[in-house]
């Protein structure tokens, strides 16, 4: 028997809960709640890493070349999707999603309070535990989300819209506080407001536990008591070898933070391949199933070079605004990790506008495929567009307004919008039946490899001109862009049932 039955009868929420939200399960605003904390907390420390880090010992920075500091902080955001593929396993196995999400959320606090702590040895500590915990909240608060309907409750989209409203306005505020406190106060200061801010999310989460479906303490899927012993010892024991063989490796002086980076974007490589590779041998795949992942591997490929260009509007994006762009708007000045906020406005005033236009173009709408590749070509024209504030200068100390960069969040936060919806849906849609479980696994794979590719390309910059740099990534996005709307015929074919 592979799971008790008993033990993981999921728990319902008191009966009035129903509509108490806005006409939503009053569960949705406990976890819109802790998703807007986590958000906040996340991206606000996220804003200010790649500064920290570029900014000088004197000023409580690390010290790093601007590449170095970019290629970091991406492979931290590689480290954090990584771990997620393996987040949703162990809640289905072992934690289930309750315990999952509150332990995760734990281990990110913990790991803002120690980024609070001015030392490097802390820093690090710290980014291990947010990404471990982030591995554990990420892909399960979702799920958590959909357990409070059932299948055929009309209101499902209607939550999840207002559930990722939450995330965006997290990702709106966090830059606003951890910027002015990190320009004004100190890095330091930007990243415990980060863990004030997870602490809150947490309170909350942990306070309105009994308006949660499936909250009880044991997995949905739960190992039997054997297989989880051996499963446990086998993770706790394969933590502290790897533990130890990295100290031996660092304090030997052969694992050095370029190798680091380097291992981390080696796995993220081998990991969707071999993904894959099991997907389409599979004796449990059928014919036609293997058929739709043909065009599912070009979409992951698409998500995987837009992400690519979103995820550096935290990092070259953020150190170029603070080195070359004005931190001034109408007479008020602002610190440069302001126009992080910019990608979150924008796309929670965008989302509803965007649905909108698909609800009264109904089936006339374009197909899935194009609107993954009108995204990943928004996010290509956003790097694009900053080669004309770029060019034609003498030497680096031009700064350009304030309008080109947030006019390049625009494009980005409106092809974010494009491309994350119909990616998602086409994930769970077009997945072989036996993998259907793990289609959040797949697509954090390609969040990770866009992370794992973005960390080696990131040490190009600042050694090459910036027209350069933004020239040539905006202009491959484009390409691939291009290139999905060309195979749409073939992609509309071969993607039945979506869209």
């Amino acid at each position: 028997m592979s799971h008790s039955t008993a033990g993981t009868e999921p728990a319902k929420p008191p009966p009035e809960d129903d509509h108490a939200f806005f006409g939503q399960p009053r569960g949705l605003m406990t976890l819109s709640g802790l998703e807007v904390w986590e958000r906040f907390s996340f991206l606000g420390m996220q804003a200010i890493l790649v500064l920290f880090f570029a900014d000088t010992v004197a000023n409580g920075g690390m010290d790093m070349d601007p590449g170095t500091a970019a290629s970091v902080s991406a492979a931290y955001g590689t480290l954090v999707y990584l771990v997620s593929v393996a987040g949703g396993w162990l809640a289905d196995r072992i934690l289930g999603s309750y315990r999952a999400v509150l332990y995760g959320g734990i281990l990110i606090a913990c790991g803002h309070y120690c980024m609070a702590v001015p030392t490097d040895a802390m820093t690090w500590v710290g980014l291990g535990l947010i990404s471990a915990g982030t591995g554990l909240l990420k892909p399960n608060v979702a799920s958590m989300v959909g357990k409070l309907y059932r299948t055929d409750d009309e209101r499902r989209d209607a939550g999840f819209a207002l559930y990722y409203m939450g995330i965006n306005i997290g990702a709106f505020a966090g830059p606003l506080i951890t910027g002015w406190l990190g320009d004004h106060a100190g890095w330091h200061w930007g990243f415990s407001a980060a863990a004030i801010g997870m602490t809150l999310g947490l309170i909350q989460y942990v306070a309105g536990r009994r308006h949660l479906a499936g909250r009880k303490h044991a997995a949905e899927f739960a190992l039997a008591p054997d297989a989880m012993r051996r499963a446990v010892r086998l993770i706790v024991g394969g933590a502290v070898v790897v533990a130890a063989v990295a100290t031996a490796l660092a304090l030997a002086g052969w694992l050095t933070m370029d190798r680091f980076v380097d291992v981390l974007t080696v796995i993220s490589v081998i990991a969707p391949i071999v993904y894959f590779v099991v997907m389409f041998r599979s004796p449990r795949v059928t014919a036609e199933e293997r058929g739709r992942l043909r065009p599912y591997v070009v979409l992951f490929l698409g998500s995987v070079v837009f992400n690519f260009i979103l995820f550096q509007a935290y990092s070259t994006m953020m150190l170029l605004a603070s080195t070359n762009a004005r931190t001034e708007i109408l007479g008020f000045t602002f610190p440069a990790s302001w126009y992080a906020s910019a990608l979150g406005a924008f796309e929670v005033a965008l989302a509803p506008v965007v649905a909108a236009v698909w609800a009264r173009m109904g089936p006339r709408q374009p197909h899935a495929s194009n609107k993954i590749a009108f995204g990943v070509i928004l996010g290509g024209l956003s790097f694009l567009l900053m080669v004309l504030p770029t060019s034609g200068h003498d030497d680096t100390t031009y700064r350009m307004a304030a309008w080109w960069i947030v006019g390049s969040y625009l494009l980005l936060g409106l092809g974010d919008i494009l491309l994350e919806t119909s990616g998602m849906s086409a994930t769970t849609k077009l997945a072989p039946q036996a993998f259907a479980s793990q289609t959040m696994a797949l697509w954090f794979l390609s969040l990770a490899l866009a992370n794992g590719i973005q960390a080696q390309i990131v040490k190009l910059y600042g050694e090459v001109s910036n027209p350069a740099y933004f020239g040539v990534n905006g202009a491959i996005a484009v390409a691939v862009g291009v290139a999905m709307i060309a195979a749409a015929p073939w992609l509309k074919r071969t993607m039945h049932p979506v869209h």
